[in-house]
Order: structure tokens, then C-alpha cells, then sequence
């Protein structure tokens, strides 16, 4: 099994803007919120390295683990046309104890 470091992951400022797309406000987010963790919707090709370290950096608070997972578009029709949803990669950010993320205030 191969270790990596950190540091290969660290993105540079431009995509650690690009990573975090926006804080998911759900009624499920937000009991999550009691437990120490923000949901986020991510890129579909970002990693939980480079997701930690943009966490990290934009809202100065320590990350304990990062869960992602995808969620496939859904089909629907639109006046008798089938279509297609996007598919979205979402990101469950556990913080450490003591530290906390206003989803509701801009960066």
C-alpha cells in the first residue's frame, strides 16, 4: 500500500476556490451540523486530499476526515423531452472538536 504526503496534494489558490462549489443546506446538513461536520458539493474529479487542504485554508479550521461520495443525475422530461440531471460529487467534512463552519456567511 502506498503512503502519500500531504504536500503532493496541496492545490494551488486558484483551485482551492474551484473546489468548493457550495455548502449543501439541507435539512439532513444541517443535523449533521450537531455532529461536527459540513457537506459541501465538490467537482467530480477533486480528492479528500486536496478537499481537506482547501477546507482548511479557506476557513482556517483543523479537518479531521472527509467522506465523499457521487450521486448520479437523475432522468426526468421536460414538456414530453427526456433529460438528464447532472451528476454531483458530494464531500462530509467531519471538523475537530472546537472548530465550526458558518455555511450561511460568504468567504
Amino acid at each position: 500500500m502506498r503512503r502519500y504526503s500531504p504536500k503532493q496534494f496541496q492545490p494551488s489558490q486558484e483551485r482551492v476556490y474551484e473546489l468548493i462549489r457550495r455548502p449543501m443546506v439541507t435539512e439532513k446538513a444541517t443535523l449533521m451540523s450537531e455532529h461536527n461536520q459540513v457537506a459541501f458539493v465538490v467537482p467530480l474529479d477533486a480528492n479528500k486530499f486536496e478537499i481537506k487542504a482547501a477546507i482548511e485554508t479557506l476557513f482556517k479550521v483543523k479537518v479531521t476526515s472527509v467522506n465523499t461520495l457521487r450521486q448520479k443525475g437523475k432522468k426526468k422530461r421536460f414538456r414530453g423531452v427526456a433529460g438528464r440531471r447532472s451528476d454531483i460529487k458530494k464531500a462530509l467534512v467531519t471538523l475537530a472538536e472546537g472548530n465550526s463552519i458558518d455555511v450561511t456567511t460568504g468567504v
